[in-house]
């Protein structure tokens, strides 16, 4: 007979294996999707955190997708995932929302953001959170801001120049939160900004890492980053209620006057978590898109001289040249949106969006169970030979008659359906004022840097050092 010892060895040798094979072969009403569960608890973490130097379609999912097809289960960070790359099923999930799909983050991500923050947030509340948003940068309002937020330009394209060679994405960073500190907390940032932004950039260095909060990961910086942040913020946001201020009309009066109702569904850990969004957004993605906005412009001066042309005719035929931007000029701006379209597909910033099953449904021959996780691939969408023509390449042109944004079920870079994103309008503003007076006023090249890489997030390695400088009497742009 076999000693104990043995038993005991073959016995955890049976359950593991059955515990593995339980694990690779998940149970489902139906067909679920193919695809590899990885090993039980990591699943496939590591192979979807590992860095990957590519500006196309994520390897990760790239490669599942020649061996699985546009819709696959995998694991990660412990839960069961359906990955959809497919333009109709993206579609379905964004209009679906609180009937088959919840919002959804990973518990990693709600750290990080905060477990009161919009994306986290249903029904009514979400419902109420959201309005507060368009309270503050809603159509309505941004017609009323269009003459700060070119003022604002205005003043950090100068500073660019007068610099001579800056690194546009900090720049960028700079110029957008400081006017978004500015109507959301009347902050100058002139005067705090570099230590806000070195939290900020911890905070993004971490926010795409695995998950594991030791001193010394970029997760755990990620979250003192954020811990930092937060405590900047609730001490403003005291020191308004102890001093308030009788000349703004910001968000945080509006929280203040919000948090007096009796019957408000505003929370002050609400307001703060909406807060950070709200600055992270400004800090980081619409930055991140006017970056490659300029890049792009930059590596093709037939998309440059069309812009060009485009806002000097909108210059010329004003009666002062020197006058401001008026919002049906913004409105008339056809090629700019195409511009701005084609950067958003290409930056693509956000790499992953997530929402929770709450109904088995079927889609096409597959089951798609409750209690799953679904997550859209934005990049293998907007990177798709199949639904972009030579998807790489730059090429404005393809939006022509697409309408100022362009969306189908093959262009939701701003989200879709009830969760559509509240900034996109304040996003493409931003960056259309900045283009606007970059293109009819100042002339650049690159002195460095400029690689654009996904990690799985987008970001320039080596950076984006351009020299600025005021146009020539000539009014010729050299590249």
């Amino acid at each position: 007979m076999w000693p104990i010892s043995l038993w005991v060895v073959a016995l955890v040798v049976v359950i593991s294996t059955h515990w593995v094979y339980k694990w690779r072969n998940p149970k489902c009403n139906g067909n679920l999707p193919p695809g590899s569960m990885g090993w039980p608890l990591v699943g496939e973490t590591i192979q979807f955190f590992t860095t990957d130097r590519t500006s196309g379609v994520p390897t990760f999912i790239k490669q599942r997708m020649e061996r699985y097809g546009s819709i696959f289960k995998t694991s990660l960070v412990g839960v069961q995932v359906i990955v959809s790359t497919d333009s109709d099923l993206n579609s379905l999930v964004f209009k679906k929302e609180d009937e088959v799909f919840q919002s959804w983050w990973p518990n990693s991500m709600t750290e990080v953001f905060g477990r009161t923050n919009l994306s986290t947030l249903y029904g009514g509340l979400h419902k109420f959170t959201k309005n507060m948003v368009l309270n503050q940068f809603g159509p309505e309002r941004l017609k009323q801001m269009l003459s700060e937020i070119e003022s604002v330009s205005k003043i950090h394209l100068a500073r660019w120049a007068q610099k001579g060679t800056v690194e546009v994405k900090t720049a960028a960073s700079d110029m957008i939160l400081s006017f978004a500190a500015k109507k959301l907390i009347s902050h100058d940032l002139d005067k705090s900004l570099e230590n806000m932004r070195e939290n900020f950039e911890a905070f993004i260095t971490g926010l795409i890492s695995f998950p594991i909060a030791i001193p010394g990961t970029a997760y755990y910086k990620c979250l003192q980053g954020r811990k930092k942040v937060m405590k900047m913020l609730n001490n403003m946001l005291e020191e308004r209620r102890r001093n308030p201020n009788n000349v703004s009309n910001d968000y945080f009066d509006y929280v203040i006057e919000e948090l007096k109702q009796d019957d408000t569904l505003l929370t002050e850990a609400i307001a703060l978590d909406l807060m950070f969004l709200l600055l992270f957004a400004s800090y980081e993605t619409t930055s991140m898109t006017t970056t490659v906005a300029i890049k792009l412009l930059m590596d093709n001066p037939k998309a440059l001289k069309e812009l060009t042309e485009e806002q000097d005719k909108i210059v010329k035929a004003r009666a002062n040249p020197d006058s401001g931007l008026t919002w049906e000029e913004y409105k008339s701006m056809t090629f700019m949106f195409q511009v701005i379209n084609e950067s958003v597909r290409l930056a693509n910033i956000v790499p992953a969006i997530f929402r929770k099953i709450i109904k088995d449904f079927t889609f096409k021959d597959y089951t798609i169970p409750s209690g799953w996780v679904i997550m859209i691939s934005p990049p293998a969408t907007y990177l798709n030979p199949d639904t972009y023509k030579d998807p790489l390449e730059f090429n404005p042109w393809r939006w022509e008659g697409m309408g100022i944004k362009g969306a189908s079920k093959d262009f939701m870079a701003f989200g879709g359906g009830q969760r559509f994103c509240v900034g996109a309008d304040f996003a493409r503003l931003e960056m259309a004022v900045t283009l606007h007076n970059l293109v009819t006023k100042y002339r650049w090249k690159l002195i460095k840097g400029g690689e654009m890489i996904r990690t799985p997030g987008l970001h320039f390695p080596n950076g984006l050092h351009v020299h600025f400088s005021k146009k020539n009497e000539d009014n010729q742009i050299s590249n």
